[in-house]
């Protein structure tokens, strides 16, 4: 083992700029970042077994919402994560999918069948459609009383069409009703493979917005249930698609956006870091790393109001979301069962730096299987596919993404983006929410955690047995432990070290150490998550001992899972 004196001399030699910031002046922020409360240890023995709503983002960054320390106005989000627990180590399997897959199963994405994305590509890792050995939380949850509903993306499976195969759908995979796309993408106005229990939703109706739609069905099933069985508790996996790309959002929402992000992405980070800083969701020792490369300085860009266009089209997006996340807590609130509901708030990987600007990208988006955008709109206007500085997303008509700068203001303080799994890749926000079992309103927990967590949490607060055998298939063990004594403490959880692998990007995290590379043929390297969890000091060349432990350890798991064998390349 590496000496952690000489280690935390040698980051704390080796960092630049950490002490600046560390003294400089931090922001105040808004009220949701305002001093902590202490500690309260909830009962366990005293509280129910709660209805749970989990809900999960899609390519929302590290500090995007309010109570992590974004400038985005997300109310909603914000008053749950000031009362109950927010988790500020914990990690998502990279990309969309993928992690979708983990949080459904508690397994590691390899191990579902959904190591890559939605293509059968001949291995058992890499089938792009949910194994029969593994069972989703509704199969479970739903085994011991639940009602179970789904709404918003799924993209677990590659069988997307409406009259071919649905064995991996969610009403064959545990749920009793569902609203929702099948696929990963798409118009946020007239989305494909929009769904109803197994039909597909032909009539749009007026003024349809997917992010609101989502929320008024979450809305309904929720209703329905208390209606029809009031004494038996309720799942429901809200899972949007925002803010995914495409910047769609209307110009309602898109104007009240306008002119908050004018003072640039250099400067809103910089904003970012200070607030996180003053309600201790970073460590004032960890150095902020400088821009990614790519994102030229805000002063230097060209297509300013372009850019600024595409931040706002994207908080719009998430603000959306938030009222939709408003409007499902005012439902529980007036149907009495508010505080006998556990609510987990996270994201499914980093933001997204994704530049839809070559014939890659317009291939995939207009022919690609996954059926993420039709050619043109329901009224015949063709989609203009591109990120195109002529041309302002937000109406139905546009399909671009917010790119690379932006990403590395929504990831702060951290590396790298979605995709890759370095920091900024693979962490999440983590709110935690149960008035009646957790007490410890507005704390922040540091344990490392990851998504196979979630099945075993809600396995023990449901009393359920998760199960050795399902519809004739030996099941594979869950992974992940429970979060439910991080609910109360911040006490370490009694757990292995935590792996990640996308697309050639890997990495190992145990106790303070962790190893990660980028791509196939990226070397390792090495950081203290303690002393540096922003890795900005590689010790791999340092302590060449420790980090041959680690990649070990990963080369083991690697081959237990599933990540090996991999495809054949193309």
């Amino acid at each position: 083992m590496a000496d952690s004196m000489d280690r935390r001399e040698f980051v704390r030699r080796a960092s630049t700029g950490s002490a600046a910031l560390a003294g400089s002046s931090a922001l105040a922020g808004s009220s949701v970042l305002g001093s902590l409360t202490g500690c309260s240890r909830p009962s366990r023995q005293d509280a129910p077994r709660p209805n749970v709503v989990l809900i999960f983002t899609d390519d929302l960054g590290y500090s995007d919402i309010g109570c992590y320390g974004g400038e985005l106005r997300t109310p909603n989000i914000d008053a749950l994560g000031m009362a109950g627990v927010r988790f500020t180590n914990f990690i998502n399997a990279a990309r969309c999918c993928p992690s979708r897959a983990c949080i459904l199963t508690g397994l590691y994405p390899h191990q579902a069948g959904v190591g890559g994305m939605m293509n059968d590509r001949g291995v058992p890792g890499y089938r792009g459609d949910l194994g029969r050995d593994c069972v989703t939380l509704a199969e479970v949850l739903r085994g011991t009383g639940y009602g179970t509903y789904a709404t918003g993306k799924w993209h677990v499976t590659r069988f997307i069409e409406a009259d071919g195969r649905k064995h991996n759908w969610p009403l064959q995979r545990g749920f009793d009703r569902y609203f929702g796309t099948i696929t990963g993408a798409g118009s946020y106005f007239e989305p494909q493979t929009l769904t109803l229990d197994n039909d597909p939703v032909e009539d749009l109706g007026e003024g349809f917005y997917y992010t609101d739609a989502i929320g008024d069905r979450s809305v309904q099933f929720i209703e329905d249930h208390l209606d029809r069985t009031p004494s038996a508790p309720f799942f429901l996996y809200q899972s949007f698609t925002a803010p995914h790309w495409p910047l769609h959002a209307t110009e309602e929402d898109i104007a009240r956006a306008e002119g908050r992000f004018d003072d640039g992405w250099d400067r809103l980070r910089r904003e970012r870091h200070e607030r996180m800083l003053a309600a201790g969701i970073v460590d004032p020792s960890w150095a902020l790393p400088e821009r990614e490369a790519g994102a030229p300085p805000w002063e230097e860009a060209v297509n300013r109001d372009w850019h600024l266009r595409r931040m706002e089209v994207y908080a719009a997006q998430v603000e959306s979301m938030d009222l939709a996340v408003g409007r499902l807590v005012e439902t529980l609130r007036r149907r009495g069962v508010f505080k006998d509901t556990l609510i987990l708030f996270l994201s499914d990987n980093g933001g997204c730096a994704e530049e839809i600007n070559n014939q890659g990208w317009y291939d995939y988006i207009l022919r690609g299987g996954e059926r993420v955008s039709r050619e043109f709109t329901l009224d015949g206007r063709p989609i203009q596919v591109g990120n195109d500085p002529s041309v302002l997303p937000g109406p139905d008509d546009t399909y671009q993404s917010y790119g690379l700068p932006w990403a590395n203001l929504s990831n702060t303080p951290f590396r790298l983006y979605k995709a890759l799994t370095h920091t900024g890749g693979v962490a999440t926000p983590l709110i935690a929410h149960w008035p009646a079992g957790i007490t410890s309103a507005g704390e922040l927990r540091d344990q490392p955690g990851h998504l196979i967590d979630i099945m075993p949490t809600l396995v023990e607060l449901a009393g359920a047995a998760y199960p050795t055998e399902y519809a004739g298939e030996a099941i594979q063990p869950m992974e992940g432990v429970s979060l439910i004594p991080a609910f109360a403490d911040d006490r370490p959880l009694d757990r292995d070290a935590i792996h990640v692998e996308h697309e050639g990007s890997r990495a190992v995290m145990d106790g303070d150490l962790k190893a990660v590379a980028r791509g196939s043929g990226g070397a390792w390297e090495l950081y203290d998550t303690e002393l540096d969890r922003t890795e900005t000091v590689d010790l791999a060349a340092r302590y060449p001992v420790e980090l041959a432990r680690l990649t070990a350890m990963w080369e083991d798991w690697a081959n237990r899972v599933r990540v090996f064998p991999q495809p054949d390349a193309g």
